[in-house]
């Protein structure tokens, strides 16, 4: 197989299959299967075999025709593009519902994505644990920040408030954010935020499931 030299520049949606890719890849590894054609992956991800095989293009070489794809091989590129190896510790900046599902979670399939403190203006949470992650107030967020050596950032923070919150995650400098609040913030060109609006991912969904009936 011919590899990659150097990290291709993707776009945002190309970068978000590749993720789903790199999920279904694992789950065929743990059982014990070792190649896959753009067919199959197709059926698994709802993703178009056209689309998977351009998306690869991206990459060399990773197949051969006839045979497929070697499961092992396309997990370790695609591992290298997402940078899965380094471990990513992440601040949640709000301890609300959605907040402590995350907490709930920490991202249990991938050991290298982790939350390691959590922020929140409730002086009823501030100083306690919830799901074993100690809680500060945002007025720490700076120095917190820098002492657990955070390179990630999720705000579940409300729309009206998500602005102030953000700002601070910014100046303190964290240029990756995951944002569960739909309207858009104001920051610098270096600063990269994914937006992540459960009403719109939901009525997207219903709009192509009643495509299908119809």
């Amino acid at each position: 197989m011919n590899r990659i030299i150097e990290k291709p520049v993707l776009s945002k949606a190309t970068t978000k299959r590749l993720s789903l890719y790199l999920r279904c890849l694992k789950n065929l590894e743990k059982n014990g299967v070792n190649r896959v054609k753009s067919s199959e992956l197709s059926k698994m991800t709802q993703v178009g075999s056209a689309t998977i095989r351009r998306d690869f293009s991206h990459f060399g070489e990773l197949g051969r025709s006839g045979y497929g794809y070697d499961v092992n091989d396309l997990i370790k590129v695609f591992s290298d593009i997402l940078e899965t190896k380094e471990e990513k510790r992440i601040a949640l900046i709000g301890c609300g519902n959605l907040g402590q599902a995350l907490l709930n979670n920490n991202f249990r399939r991938n050991e290298n994505l982790n939350i390691v403190c959590a922020f929140d203006n409730d002086p009823a949470k501030v100083g306690t644990e919830i799901c074993g992650y100690p809680v500060y107030s945002i007025k720490e967020l700076s120095d917190v920040l820098k002492e657990k050596q955070i390179t990630v950032a999720i705000s579940t923070v409300p729309s009206q408030y998500a602005q102030g919150a953000i700002d601070q995650v910014v100046a303190s400098g964290i240029t990756a954010i995951l944002n569960f609040a739909p309207d858009p913030l104001k920051v610098p060109e270096n600063v990269h935020v994914h937006y992540i609006d459960l009403t719109s991912e939901l009525q997207t969904l219903i709009y192509f499931d009643g495509q299908s009936l119809a």
